[in-house]
Parts: structure tokens; C-alpha cells; sequence
């Protein structure tokens, strides 16, 4: 069995493969990342890219077609993160996060895989005013991420079969520690911020409605869709991912955050422009289907998590620098270095080639 995991190399990646790794114990697995975040490990000691078998680094939309010989599984990680790089970077979050998946499936499909896990979003939904929003609700993608990923959903039902199911999992909002930490997701960034100032700055009224998933019942989730027959579920399944138990107001996340680290201030904003990303999300149907790998963690325990990383990577110092870990900061630091073009591609003296550690 070998298994190829796109995006390996970032907030997500290194959960997923590490499960990976001890759910298949006897597998191959093969990691492919551009490497724009290598570096950004909270303590440089800790190499959780020693767990692939192999590690290539290449651009996923230069990926070449031979490479996914003998592969069995995809796990496409790899894409556009965020809703401020894909303003910024429009074009490219297309290229990756749409063009550059259909196009892998669609190799992997002819390489002779069994199965195609994509990582997509439950922001496909958009604003949801009313009500909770479920796998048979109108999709409203306000953004060219989210934009990205439901163009992707679309192309990838064609390609599905009985021999080749294919499973996108619409993740909720992701939280929680890793090794290669981001700080511009909502719960991670109130934690950093409360430890490091002391207060967290809500820059809305506090009531928009987010779906949150732990990194670590992400890869769970993943686990589950890599073997996943075409008979539970459906050759093609797009499913939202995460649990119900986990829709809070952003007014809740700051407060649980608040509780955990005693004396933080919370300050909202009243003059607040709404928030249109604002929906509740049902989780029913992927209870249903992967009851044994259900989300497993909790708000407080994902939070004490948060702070217990955080302080060991030292965020109480003066010199911690939190914009290492605020993605957007580090793409247009590389930009600015000329060590990728507006496209989010490496310049060409950079990586002649694709590198590969065994």
C-alpha cells in the first residue's frame, strides 16, 4: 500500500500523516509539499517530516504524472489556505486549489489508485442566516478559496466510480496544535493573542456562527475516507467533517479561551462591520457514516493544548515572533524576497528541480 499525501508540509499535515503512519503501519507513505512553510516549526527540534517514507518537494501543479505509480491512495492537502492569501492571490488559489486537484485526480485515476480523499470546506456554504446548514443546503462560496475548493468538488464527482471512490470532506474551521502551528485561524490566534497581550480583540460583534475542528479528528477523518468503500456512502460523497457539538459564536471561542488563561480581557467591537462568514454546520450525516472515527476532543481540551504548546515554543517571550506563523505574512515575505513570483511559484533559482529525500 502507498499513499501519497499532498501538503504534507503544513498546519495539517503532519496529524494526518502521523496517523497515517499508525493506522497503516506496513504502508509507504510519500510526501509531496512546495515547502513554502517548511521552516515554520515551533521548536525546530521536532521533525515530524522524519514519518513519510519519502518526501518530495514540487509545486503540486507541476507534479509529474510517473510519480503516482503504485500509489493506492491520494490525500490531497495541498492548496490555498485562507480567504486573505486567496484575495491576494486570486489566480493562484484557482491554479492549486482547483486546477492543480482535478488535475492529480484525474492522474491518479489513470495511475490505477483506489481512492482520492480531498480536503475541501464547509465555507462552500457562505452566510447562512437561518438554520443549520447540511449536505443537501444551497452552497454560497463568498470567497476565491472558498470558490476554489466547491469548482474543485464539482470537476471531481465526474471522475468518481465504484473502483475509484472519491471522498471530499468539508472541514470545518481547523484549530489546535501542531508542529508547524498557524496563527491565522480564529481559536489559535485568540490564544497566542491572550497569551501574549493579555486581551483578545474581536473584530466583529461577536456573533457569527463557526464550525471548529481539532487538526488531530481532522486526520482522524482522513483515516476514514482513505479506506472508505464506494457501498458506505457513495462513489462520489462530499461531507461536512467535524461535529456538532463544535458550532460556537466567535463570542464563545474567545470566552473559552478567556476562562483557560484567567485575567484576559475580551473586547468586542460594536461598531463592527457584520461578518457575512457566519453558519452552523450538521455533522449528522459523517456520524452516520464513520461512527468510529467521530471527532474525539473538546473545546477545552484543544485550547489547554493550545497554551501548553504555546508556552513551550516560548510565546511569553519578548522575542517570540508570532508573524512566522500568520501564513499570508510569510507567502508575501517570500514575495518580497523574490523567492516566488505573483503566481506562488518558487523562482527558478531557487528549486532547479524537485527534491527528493528518501
Amino acid at each position: 500500500m502507498k499513499i501519497l499525501v499532498t501538503g504534507n508540509l503544513g498546519y495539517v499535515g503532519p496529524s494526518v500523516v502521523a496517523r497515517l503512519r499508525a493506522a497503516f503501519p506496513a504502508a509507504r507513505l510519500i510526501g509531496l509539499d512546495a515547502g513554502y512553510f517548511a521552516d515554520a516549526l515551533l521548536d525546530p527540534a521536532s521533525l515530524p517530516d522524519q514519518v513519510p517514507d519519502e518526501q518530495i518537494l514540487d509545486d503540486v501543479r507541476d507534479f509529474a504524472e510517473w510519480r503516482l505509480d503504485g500509489i493506492s491512495s491520494v490525500v490531497h492537502l495541498a492548496g490555498i489556505s485562507n480567504d486573505p492569501i486567496g484575495n491576494r492571490f486570486e489566480d493562484a488559489t484557482r491554479q492549486v486549489n482547483y486546477e492543480a486537484t482535478v488535475a492529480l485526480a484525474e492522474s491518479a485515476l489513470r495511475a490505477g489508485a483506489t481512492s482520492f480523499v480531498f480536503a475541501s470546506s464547509c465555507s462552500v456554504y457562505g452566510f447562512a442566516e437561518d438554520g443549520t446548514c447540511d449536505e443537501s443546503s444551497a452552497v454560497n462560496p463568498l470567497t476565491a478559496y472558498a470558490r476554489s475548493k466547491y469548482a474543485a468538488e464539482c470537476a471531481l464527482r465526474r471522475l468518481a466510480s465504484h473502483d475509484f471512490p472519491i471522498t471530499c470532506l468539508r472541514f470545518a474551521t481547523a484549530c489546535g496544535a501542531s508542529p508547524r502551528l498557524r496563527l491565522d485561524l480564529v481559536l489559535n490566534d485568540f490564544a497566542a493573542s491572550a497569551i501574549q497581550t493579555g486581551e483578545i480583540r474581536i473584530l466583529s460583534d461577536g456573533t457569527p456562527w463557526r464550525p471548529l475542528i481539532d487538526v488531530a479528528d481532522m486526520a482522524r477523518a482522513m483515516e476514514w475516507a482513505v479506506s472508505r468503500p464506494a457501498a458506505n456512502g457513495g462513489e462520489f460523497l462530499a461531507v461536512n467533517a467535524g461535529s456538532n457539538e463544535w458550532n460556537y459564536q466567535v463570542k464563545d471561542l474567545a470566552a473559552g479561551v478567556a476562562a483557560a488563561l484567567p485575567g484576559t480581557e475580551v473586547r468586542i467591537d460594536p461598531d463592527a462591520q457584520p461578518d457575512k462568514r457566519s453558519y452552523k454546520v450538521s455533522f449528522d450525516l459523517f456520524r452516520r457514516l464513520a461512527p468510529r472515527h467521530q471527532p474525539a476532543g473538546t473545546l477545552k481540551s484543544t485550547i489547554a493544548e493550545l497554551v501548553s504548546t504555546l508556552d513551550r515554543a516560548g510565546a511569553r517571550r519578548a522575542d517570540f515572533e508570532p508573524e512566522r506563523f500568520v501564513r499570508l505574512r510569510s507567502l508575501l515575505a517570500l514575495k518580497e524576497r523574490g523567492l516566488v513570483d505573483a503566481d506562488m511559484r518558487w523562482a527558478p533559482a531557487v528549486c532547479a528541480e524537485p527534491l527528493e529525500v528518501a
